[in-house]
């Protein structure tokens, strides 16, 4: 009984249901005036076709335009109507103008002795970096020390053992929180840093933490300043589409942490219904931190309405014993006109001679993607990508699998995670570069959600993503032709059917 209360009061219920109704009203009054309206008919047959034109011409990506095309066909004047009311891609235009706005450029400032060192180390990589930079206007950085971590568990600890040393601030970015023994671990160690004087704050997105109901009170009681991205409101043409999928922590400016791990139990390994769940992240202590701040200031600024100066949250480190390398940590938004997050991971697939080694929990790629991964293959670059064994979403996963025929044959290696789930984000190439992020290899995280990512160019990250993703191919399973070739029609049919909708997943 408390578990049907519990469902019927919570929020994304009470939100869905509402949108159901206002849909179903908005479908039942285009239905009848249709019917008994000749006029109004031919206006909606029209409108279709306008909006048809409009999708097919607009610059997006032509799995999007694809799905909505089909959509629009199969059912007019319908399907004009679920466009209007879900095709839109726009952030909303105030939080679009606000997060542009926020901070002028000179606060992300380059020390261009950095890049000319790079120019000359690293000059395979200089134009991935040129490009972040000029998309993203975050800077690359030396004196910084990185840690790369294998799993949610090791994540988790080293996140502990470093809150518990914060003194000034800790800033929390998260796309999903639920109720756990995670974070309630978590809410000890934030509450008792409030209580020391230590200035706590948490963004979290408010689809992504929609079935915690007590979370923002929780925060609010425990003296936690909390906001909710974007939160979800129960009128159509909502939007929904743009999430916030970045997860950040920063302490005291000193260290940051970025990767694939939210705050629920199953990212570090507590009733995990797929199996084992295989997840990575990086802490850098250094001056790249301050890019980290900067992105978790960006949405807080919006959010509180306050407008704070970056370099009052900047650390000063004295005896800081860096790596060797360059870290560079950048944003990903749907409001600035770049696809950063698709970009790097074409760059990095690009730029290998050797090798491209992958960790993604998803595989929903369009034909460039494809193409730059079968095309590495084909010219001698070894080519490996890790997939899930146990999938999350059924029939997410058939689009991934509706993918591993083509990259197979253009000399592609897949492999599945066999002890489970893999959420990992991670990519290494040549012994030279690795990308970890929270960008997942899919059309939500390319062209739809906010995320974050470090490029990391010499160091030892990179000798350590390579290792976990050698350690991790020995307990997966390489994908062969013929197993492709021994699938049962039906579910052929099924992933095809599927993929004409992956611009929509």
């Amino acid at each position: 009984m408390k578990k049907i209360l519990r469902l019927l009061t919570n929020k994304l219920f009470v939100i869905g249901l509402v949108l159901v109704a206002e849909f179903g009203l908005v479908l039942f009054i285009a239905y009848n005036l249709s019917l008994n309206f000749a006029a109004i008919h031919f206006i909606l047959l029209a409108l279709s076709f306008v909006l048809l034109i409009y999708i097919i011409n607009r610059n997006d990506n032509p799995h999007y335009r694809l799905a909505w095309a089909i959509v629009i066909l199969t059912v007019p004047p319908f399907g004009a109507v679920l466009y209007l009311i879900f095709g839109g891609k726009k952030v909303p235009k105030k939080l679009r103008e606000r997060l542009s706005d926020t901070y002028d450029e000179d606060i992300y400032l380059q020390d261009n002795q950095i890049t000319k060192r790079l120019e000359r180390e690293k000059f395979d990589w200089i134009r991935l970096v040129r490009y972040i930079s000029y998309s993203s206007h975050f800077p690359i950085y030396e004196n910084t020390r990185s840690e790369y971590l294998d799993s949610g568990e090791k994540k988790f600890q080293r996140m502990k053992e470093e809150m518990r040393k914060a003194e000034s601030f800790i800033f929390l970015e998260y796309f999903i929180i639920k109720e756990g023994l995670m974070w309630q671990e978590v809410l000890e160690i934030l509450t008792e840093k409030v209580k020391e004087g230590v200035d706590v704050r948490l963004l979290y997105d408010d689809w992504g933490a929609s079935l915690f109901q007590d979370l923002k009170q929780q925060c609010l009681d425990a003296g936690i300043k909390v906001f909710a991205f974007n939160p979800l409101v129960p009128r159509l043409a909502i939007q929904m589409n743009n999430r916030d999928h970045r997860k950040i922590l920063v302490v005291d400016g000193r260290v940051g942490f970025v990767g694939g791990m939210n705050i629920a139990d199953e990212y570090i390994n507590i009733g995990s219904k797929y199996g084992h769940w295989k997840d990575t992240a990086v802490m850098i202590e250094g001056d790249a931190v301050h890019s980290l701040t900067l992105m978790f200031l960006q949405f807080y600024s919006y959010y509180s309405n306050t407008v704070e100066d970056p370099n009052d949250f900047k650390y000063t480190f004295e005896d800081l014993v860096p790596d060797d390398g360059y870290v560079m940590p950048f944003a990903d938004a749907p409001t600035d006109g770049f696809d950063v997050g698709a970009d790097a991971h074409l760059s990095m697939i690009s730029n290998a001679k050797k090798y491209v080694y992958i960790q993604t929990p998803y595989l929903i790629v369009g034909y460039d993607m494809l193409e730059a991964l079968v095309l590495a293959a084909q010219s001698g670059v070894d080519v490996r990508i890790i997939v899930p064994g146990i999938p999350d979403k059924k029939i997410v996963n058939q689009v991934t699998k509706s993918n591993y025929e083509h990259l197979i044959k253009g000399g592609v290696k897949i492999y599945e995670y066999s002890p489970g789930f893999v959420h990992s984000k991670t990519l290494v190439a040549d012994d030279e570069a690795c990308l970890v992020g929270t960008t997942n290899m899919d059309f939500r995280s390319y062209y739809l959600h906010f995320e974050c990512s470090i490029l990391f160019l010499g160091g030892p990250v990179v000798e350590d993503a390579y290792q976990d993703i050698m350690d991790t191919l020995e307990v997966s399973h390489q994908v062969t032709q013929k197993e492709l070739d021994e699938t049962h029609f039906v579910i052929t049919i099924i992933r095809s059917i599927a993929k004409i909708f992956s611009g929509l997943m």
